[in-house]
């Protein structure tokens, strides 16, 4: 998805407004989310997202999203922004975030997702990481216990022989 930043999409300094960055990066998520679920899907979380470079006025802004990995009724989406300046040809990575979207029905209800088979080696990694992602979510929700997040304390507890 690709945005121009225009006057009314920043702040006082010329730089694009984060709130507009994130309806901007729902969008995209979300159209990410649709097109593998072939379903009506809702934002259902939000990971953390640092501004680590600020987009300027006039600056072309490309939001990447795809789809991780898919769960039982929910959908991981990875996110890179990208700020262009076309005049100049500079290009840097401003933003990286993963939504995370659940399927309904018409009646709002929760529904399966298809499932996710990852190719690439890029796309394995971030499938294997979409889990411990997920239950790190789900405990800072509190809708997990840390003693049930199998995936994620293999990462702090060794295994003793």
């Amino acid at each position: 998805m690709n945005e121009l930043v225009l006057p009314n999409d920043t702040n006082t300094l010329n730089n694009l407004m984060g709130g507009r960055l994130l309806h901007w990066m729902d969008i995209a998520a979300a159209i990410s989310a649709q097109k593998h679920c072939n379903r009506i899907v809702v934002t259902a979380s939000v990971d953390n997202v640092s501004f680590k470079h600020s987009i300027k006025l006039g600056d072309v802004v490309t939001i990447e999203a795809r789809v991780t990995r898919a769960f039982t009724t929910s959908v991981e989406v990875r996110l890179d922004v990208w700020a262009q300046n076309v005049p100049s040809g500079t290009k840097i990575k401003s933003n990286e975030a993963y939504y995370t979207f659940v399927a309904v029905d018409q009646a709002g209800r929760t529904i399966p997702v298809p499932s996710l088979e990852p190719e690439t080696e890029e796309e394995k990694m971030l499938y294997a990481g979409a889990l411990r992602r997920r239950q790190l979510r789900l405990i800072l929700a509190g809708k997990m216990k840390p003693d049930d997040a199998t995936e994620l304390k293999a990462l702090f507890v060794a295994e003793h022989k």
